[in-house]
This record gives structure tokens, sequence and C-alpha cells, in this order.
């Protein structure tokens, strides 16, 4: 059986230089920065930022999106169809091809 030992503190054993305990020493504003303050990551603007050419971008962006789907879709149906084609000769069929309707001319 294996006996676990209960921790006796939650903290790092602390220096023996050091006269006050962990728990009881002043907290300092150079001990630990802020977690919540990030202004130290922000960095200050050279020009305004350009609304028009942000939202230009933005529908390049979504068309661009939206030409890839609609290729990846034609593809998908295309391939889909070939096989069907390629199945049915496969099995024999002299039935196979695909017959467009073609307007008469009159």
């Amino acid at each position: 059986m294996l006996k676990f030992r209960p921790r006796t503190s939650a903290h790092p054993p602390n220096r023996h230089d050091d006269p006050a305990p962990a728990r009881t020493r002043p907290a300092t504003d150079d001990a630990r920065p802020e977690a919540n303050d990030l202004s130290r990551y922000e960095r200050p603007r050279d020009e305004p930022d350009d609304f028009r050419h942000r939202m230009l971008a933005n529908i390049a962006a979504l068309a661009f999106t939206i030409a890839l789907t609609a290729i990846g879709i034609w593809l998908a149906v295309s391939i889909a169809e070939l096989r069907r084609t390629q199945d049915c000769v496969l099995m024999g069929r002299r039935d196979c091809a695909r017959i467009s309707d073609m307007p008469r001319g009159n």
C-alpha cells in the first residue's frame, strides 16, 4: 500500500535569509505585473484605420472563398458523374452516354 503525505504548504519554501514569510509579505508593484494589463503589447498607430480598404479586402476574401467553394462543388459533382458513367460502362451497358436535349433546327 502506498501512503500519500499531505503537503505542508501550497507555496514553495522560503529562502532562509528572507525574514518575512511569503504569506505576510506585502505585495509590491514591481514584484508582479498585472495579468490583465496588455498596454505593453499595444503599439501606437502611425496612421488612422482605413475602414474602406479593410471592407474591400474583406469583400475580396469573401468572393474568393465563395469562388473556391463553387469550384469545389462543381468538381465533386463532375467526378461523381464520371464515376457513374464509368461504372455503367464497366457493367457492359451500352446506353451510358448522357444525351443532352439539343434544340432542333426547323
